[in-house]
């Protein structure tokens, strides 16, 4: 492989991350992918599929059918990367509900109340 190929899937990755934020902005009408933020992308080596990594605010229903909006608009969505990205061949896309952020806020939550009863005693 040569030295440029070896990086290439970061390279799409960081395409495919790029561009599904600006479409999800701005290109999706779907009321159930209200606040979504991709927070990030694997792309496999042969640039075929993308795993997209997705946090949603609200509770498990909302994010739940968060997930099956972005699900909906697939198509869509790929059509838009092969668009911007140019590659013979789109990867497909894998949506993931990254849960990184609720654990961080629950890992904050528990050290505050530790920091508390500290205090208390």
């Amino acid at each position: 492989m040569s030295p440029s190929g070896r990086h290439r899937p970061e390279r799409v990755a960081t395409l495919v991350q790029e561009t599904l934020a600006q479409v999800l902005a701005t290109r999706i009408k779907d009321p159930r992918v209200g606040f979504v933020t991709v927070t990030g992308v694997e792309v496999s080596p042969d640039c075929t599929h993308a795993n997209v990594r997705i946090s949603a605010l609200g509770s498990e229903d909302e994010k739940q059918r968060a997930m099956e909006g972005l699900c909906s608009a697939r198509g869509f969505l790929r059509t838009q990367l092969a668009h911007a990205l140019r590659l013979r061949v789109a990867p497909e896309i894998h949506f993931i509900l990254d849960r990184g952020i609720e654990h961080a806020q629950r890992i904050g939550e528990i050290l505050d109340r530790i920091a508390e009863e500290r205090d208390v005693e």
